[in-house]
């Protein structure tokens, strides 16, 4: 299996993971939202609260080339060590959401 199809596979379960642990309000739905053609992963919260419209994104996560980007982390979770605990090497790891002189400061990938 090459690298790209190993990192998908490990997206997927980890989101999916996020997805049966996150506790749900009775009106509120975590989805997981997959484009595997385009490698773009997202968790999207969608429903209601108390009258009011609940719909965002809580975690995004790219597959570009041959590296795993983290657009966005909404959670408490640190996403980026779990997918280090799940193979993913450091340098394979982009944190997205920092500008790329913070990145330089990371043990992390920078592109």
């Amino acid at each position: 299996m090459d690298r790209i199809d190993q990192y998908r596979k490990l997206v997927l379960a980890l989101l999916q993971s996020y997805v049966e642990e996150r506790p749900v309000a009775e009106d509120i739905e975590t989805q997981l939202v997959t484009d595997t053609d385009h490698d773009h992963y997202q968790l999207v919260n969608v429903g209601w609260l108390n009258g009011h419209r609940i719909y965002g994104c809580v975690l995004h996560i790219d597959l570009k080339g041959d590296k795993v980007w983290i657009q966005h982390n909404g959670t408490e979770r640190l996403v980026a060590e779990e997918l280090v605990e799940l193979g993913v090497p450091k340098e394979q790891i982009v944190l997205g959401f920092q500008t790329p002189s913070r990145r330089r400061l990371t043990e992390f990938a920078v592109n």
